[in-house]
């Protein structure tokens, strides 16, 4: 006699069906973005709790297994400071960039391309995804040039020279590492480190990378990850959508302010180069890149032409 296979509860059919509703609804958006290139910039808060780092590392696995192209850029600031501070480093900023010199640039190096690149990668790897960690000097992935800054002196108004020591910025981005990558279903995960042509190392805003590489692979999105809803108007409520030119009148009239105005600049310059929409969001929110690409209702602000 051939048992019957048991009843499904009420509130476990109730579950599945919303499952397969959430499947359904998100069908347009994976056809949509099927094959497309997503840069995603992540650090912040997300990369200390544990909970979320885990779900990050899920939704980047779950976007290659559904026919995305995720890359990875990311950041570490906190885990630096902590280095530096085992080690008796002082640091000083300038317009938000760390001041490197030769022995931090070392410390710098270790931290980015070292601890934190693999600890990403392994979050993605064992979401079941292949992630390789690299960073700009590898496969001459980033060539580097050194940032120069200028401060007016308040009393004589002086424009001043700022040496920020081994701290650069992208001059070239060569992709076909990260296209050998991606074409052998590996997800690239990218320390912000680059080098000059003579060699020389340099320490790299993560957003300044994100940007570079998202505009260097014409990718279809950049998400920019951060510790802030998005950008938010005088009243305090989310811009949802922004043009270029609603980003630099946000700037004139104050709407723009402090650490966000880089973020946003880094988001206009990787859409002039090519990507055809990006967004900042909050990556505290629970699967951010998930709800972005795959729902209508898209948690951050997205900036594009």
């Amino acid at each position: 006699m051939t048992s019957l296979p048991p009843a499904t509860s009420p509130d476990a059919l109730a579950a599945a069906t919303q499952q397969a509703r959430v499947l359904s609804q998100a069908l347009p958006f994976l056809r949509r973005y099927a094959g497309a290139t997503i840069v995603v910039k992540y650090g912040g808060h997300a990369m200390g709790e544990e909970a979320l780092a885990a779900q990050f590392g899920a939704d980047i696995a779950l976007l290659k297994q559904v026919g995305v192209n995720p890359v990875v850029v990311h950041g570490g600031g906190p885990q630096i400071n902590a280095m530096l501070k085992r080690l008796a480093i002082q640091s000083t900023f300038v317009d938000g960039l760390r001041v490197t010199d030769a022995a931090m640039v070392e410390v710098v190096e270790m931290v980015l391309a070292g601890t934190v690149n693999k600890q990403v990668a392994g979050l993605i790897n064992q979401a079941g995804a292949l992630a390789v960690g690299i960073c700009g000097k590898d496969g001459a992935l980033i060539r580097a040039r050194k940032v120069t800054r200028t401060k007016r002196d308040p009393d004589s108004q002086i424009e001043q020279v700022l040496d920020l020591g081994f701290v650069g910025e992208p001059e070239h981005v060569d992709v076909r590492v990260i296209h050998a990558l991606t074409g052998s279903g590996l997800v690239p995960v990218i320390a912000p480190v680059g080098v000059d042509a003579h060699g020389q190392t340099y320490n790299i805003n993560a957003d300044t990378v994100a940007a570079s590489v998202a505009a260097a692979l014409h990718a279809t999105r950049l998400l920019m990850l951060t510790d802030v809803p998005g950008v938010l108007d005088k009243s305090g409520g989310l811009i949802a959508e922004m043009s270029l030119a609603d980003v630099s009148a946000g700037i004139a009239d104050g709407t723009i302010t402090g650490g966000m105005i880089p973020k946003v600049e880094n988001c206009v310059e990787a859409v002039r180069g090519g990507v055809k929409g990006a967004v900042i969001l909050d990556g505290r929110v629970p699967h951010a890149c998930l709800l972005e690409l795959f729902t209508e209702a898209g948690p951050g602000t997205l900036i594009r032409k």
